[in-house]
């Protein structure tokens, strides 16, 4: 499978339409990369609204983004392991493979939700329920007409159970993350049980049970916290909708207006070409960003005999480098566009070749 083919916006689309027979290895690892592609993708939009916030650790839904946000990290790190484990390598650090804003989610899921980036207004929270939704969102009880994230994990762990030899588990990167909650931990999938229970913290974590909203793998805080999508329609309950409703862009505690990136990113030239310290810290996160997917990539690839670490040591890198994104990305915030819009900078999330 080449690098096209990964990059078609439709290619989750066109694996689900392939009938079970054909689910073999090939599938599998194809699949599985797209996996790795679709959780990549959540996590720029999310990390925007979240660094948005101009508030303390207190605000709950803070708490919540950022609950949200390490889960996300755990998905993409387990999307990894399930494709190192059926004998992929997964492929990050690509300028044709990395998600771009606005746009679909990878491999038409959702083909009708456009993923952007911006601060955290209430069109922002409902695009970040949408790319949580499962096909069957409490209490509605008819199937939806598109394809959801918890389908097409469903698909991969029917291939799996059909061929379960595929599993080997080799080139496992294991990382105690418990701290960010239950099921969050990278742990080795060696076993066809392993990997039901890592697929399961993916869907349930993301879409809760199909008798519950709840999150049966909670953070510190325990029991009763929702599931991504049903915690993203609590945010907008509890502060987009209240009565009289807020704008659309104001919610009852600061955030910073950071405006909708662009196709492309900000303009460099032109009238409304942004300022020397604004190009600064646009690199300056683009950078960091390209960096943490290297080192990503890096993690899952054949162990080195010689330096049997190295895998460890490269997330530990990749995990330095994300920290770097924070601080530009927020002075941006507080930066105002060129157009009178009222509405500041923010990170673009691009991808650049070292």
């Amino acid at each position: 499978m080449n690098v096209v083919q990964y990059a078609q916006s439709n290619r989750i689309v066109e694996l689900m339409q392939r009938p079970a027979e054909e689910h073999d290895a090939e599938w599998v690892r194809d699949a599985l990369q797209q996996a790795v592609l679709l959780e990549l993708a959540t996590l720029p939009p999310y990390l925007c609204g979240m660094w948005s916030i101009n508030d303390t650790s207190q605000n709950p839904v803070l708490r919540t983004l950022r609950t949200i946000v390490f889960d996300e990290m755990s998905h993409l790190g387990i999307a990894c392991n399930l494709l190192t484990t059926v004998g992929g390598s997964p492929r990050l650090a690509d300028e044709t493979l990395v998600p771009k804003y606005p746009g679909p989610l990878p491999g038409g899921v959702r083909p009708e939700l456009t993923v952007f980036l911006s601060g955290l207004t209430t069109y922002a929270v409902e695009m970040y329920a949408s790319i949580e939704q499962p096909d069957h969102p409490l209490p509605l009880a008819v199937p939806a007409s598109f394809t959801s994230i918890g389908a097409f994990y469903t698909a991969i762990l029917n291939a799996l159970c059909a061929q379960p030899e595929l599993i080997t588990g080799h080139r496992q990167v294991i990382r105690d993350m418990e701290f960010h909650g239950s099921g969050n931990s990278l742990v080795k999938l060696e076993t066809l049980d392993d990997v039901k229970s890592a697929i399961t913290v993916i869907k349930e974590q993301g879409e809760g049970t199909s008798a519950s909203p709840e999150n049966p793998f909670p953070n510190e805080t325990g029991s009763g916290e929702l599931a991504h999508h049903y915690a993203f329609r609590k945010v907008l309950r509890a502060h987009g909708l209240i009565n009289p409703p807020l704008p659309p862009d104001k919610w009852d505690f600061p955030t910073f207006p950071m405006g909708v990136v662009p196709e492309g990113g900000w303009p460099r030239t032109g009238p409304t070409a942004p300022a020397p310290e604004v190009i600064t810290l646009l690199d300056k996160v683009n950078r960091a960003y390209s960096e943490m997917l290297r080192l990503l990539e890096q993690s899952w690839q054949p162990a080195d005999p010689d330096h049997p670490d190295v895998a460890a040591d490269r997330l530990d890198d990749a995990i330095s480098e994300m920290r770097k994104l924070r601080s530009p990305a927020q002075k941006l915030m507080k930066l105002a566009l060129p157009d009178g819009s009222g509405k500041n900078y923010g990170p673009e999330f691009r991808y650049t070749a070292s």
